[in-house]
C-alpha cells in the first residue's frame, strides 16, 4: 500500500517580476504555452504520441480529463449560440467568432498536450511531462531511487518546489497530489519554461502508480 505524506508549503516556479519585467514575462509564457498547444494539435492528426523508442508510456490526467473535455464541448457549443445572437451586427460577430474558435483551439491543445506527452519509462531513463510544454529527461545514472509514495499538495500549482536548497523537490501534480517519488543521486540542474531549478527529487502523478513502478524494476533493481 502506498505511503500518504502531507508534504511543505509548495512554492510557485519562475523569477519573482514587477511591473513590465512581469507582463514581458507572462507575454512570453503565453506566446510559449501558444505554440506548445499548435504542437500538440499537430501531433495529434498525424498519430505521433512523443514517446521515446522502446520506452511505455504512462499517462497522469485522468483526474481532470472529463473536466477538459466538458469544457472543450461547451466551448464548441458556444460558437454557434453567440454567432445566432449577434448575426446582425458584423462588427461585433466576427470578432467575437474569432475569439471562440481560438479559445476553442487553445482548449484542444491543452487536452492534446496531456494526451501526447505522457510520462514514458525506457532504456534511457524516465521522460516527467505536463502538457505540451514541460518535458524532463532523467538518465538511469542520475536516478538513485524510484518508489510510490502518494504527496497530498493542498492549492499546489501544476508544478511546484518544496523543500530549500540543494534539498528542492520539484512537484508535478494533477489535483493536489503526486503518487511517485523520483530521487536523485545528487543536486540535478533541471531546466523549465518557467525557469531554470536545482533539486534533488522530483515527484510525479501517474495514472497506473503500479504500472509505472513495474516498468522502472525492468530497468534497475
Amino acid at each position: 500500500m502506498s505511503q500518504i505524506v502531507a508534504s511543505t508549503e509548495p512554492r510557485r516556479l519562475g523569477p519573482q517580476l514587477q511591473g513590465g519585467e512581469r507582463i514581458r514575462h507572462g507575454i512570453r509564457r503565453g506566446s510559449a504555452m501558444e505554440v506548445a498547444g499548435w504542437r500538440s494539435i499537430g501531433r495529434a492528426l498525424t498519430g505521433r504520441p512523443r514517446v521515446p523508442r522502446g520506452a511505455s508510456a504512462f499517462s497522469y490526467d485522468k483526474p481532470i480529463r472529463t473536466i477538459l473535455i466538458v469544457f472543450l464541448v461547451l466551448s464548441t457549443i458556444e460558437i454557434p449560440l453567440i454567432d445566432l445572437l449577434v448575426h446582425p451586427i458584423p462588427w461585433l460577430r466576427w470578432p467575437l467568432l474569432a475569439l471562440g474558435v481560438w479559445g476553442v483551439l487553445t482548449m484542444l491543445g491543452m487536452l492534446l498536450g496531456y494526451l501526447t506527452r505522457p510520462h514514458a519509462v525506457g532504456p534511457d531513463g524516465i521522460r516527467v511531462r505536463h502538457g505540451g510544454e514541460v518535458d524532463i529527461d532523467l538518465p538511469w545514472q542520475v536516478i538513485a531511487s524510484v518508489e510510490r509514495r502518494r504527496h497530498s499538495l493542498s492549492g499546489a500549482p501544476p508544478l511546484s518546489l518544496t523543500g530549500e536548497g540543494d534539498a528542492q523537490t520539484l512537484n508535478q501534480v494533477i489535483q493536489d497530489h503526486s503518487d511517485i517519488e523520483i530521487t536523485l543521486e545528487q543536486p540535478t540542474l533541471l531546466r523549465l519554461p518557467q525557469g531554470d531549478v536545482t533539486v534533488s527529487a522530483v515527484r510525479i502523478s501517474a495514472d497506473d502508480p503500479a504500472g509505472f513502478l513495474d516498468a522502472v524494476r525492468t530497468h534497475i533493481p
